[in-house]
């Protein structure tokens, strides 16, 4: 389903992205948790860890690859709490983390999204 919801995503936000790799955990662990300031583990069903690409240059040292992990049970608790298709929130989850990554404001995404929703 992440990779699907990944491909549906808009081609002005994937083509940032080529090369990222997804990764499905159960939870946050405790490093990313404190590392974020996040206290409660069930709120954070996301994250984008890598170099935005304004911020990469041809000298540049190599690097771990850009990863973005989504965190099944949060997201599984947020779905049946909204009861929001599964599919469109896995996909809200990947926009959120790349588009925040990039930028991108609260408005901006929730227009792109409305957009995909057409």
């Amino acid at each position: 389903m992440a990779e699907d919801a990944l491909a549906a995503i808009p081609a002005q936000l994937r083509k940032h992205i080529s090369g990222t790799s997804i990764a499905v955990e159960e939870m946050p662990d405790e490093e990313t948790l404190s590392e974020m300031g996040v206290e409660n583990p069930w709120e954070l069903t996301g994250l984008y860890r890598g170099v935005p690409l304004i911020h990469r240059s041809v000298t540049d040292i190599a690097r771990h690859p850009d990863m973005i992990f989504l965190y099944r049970e949060p997201i599984l608790l947020e779905w049946i709490e909204t009861r929001v298709d599964l599919f469109r929130l896995v996909r809200s989850v990947l926009i959120h983390e790349v588009a925040h990554h990039f930028g991108f404001s609260d408005a901006e995404i929730a227009a792109i999204e409305q957009e995909m929703d057409r």
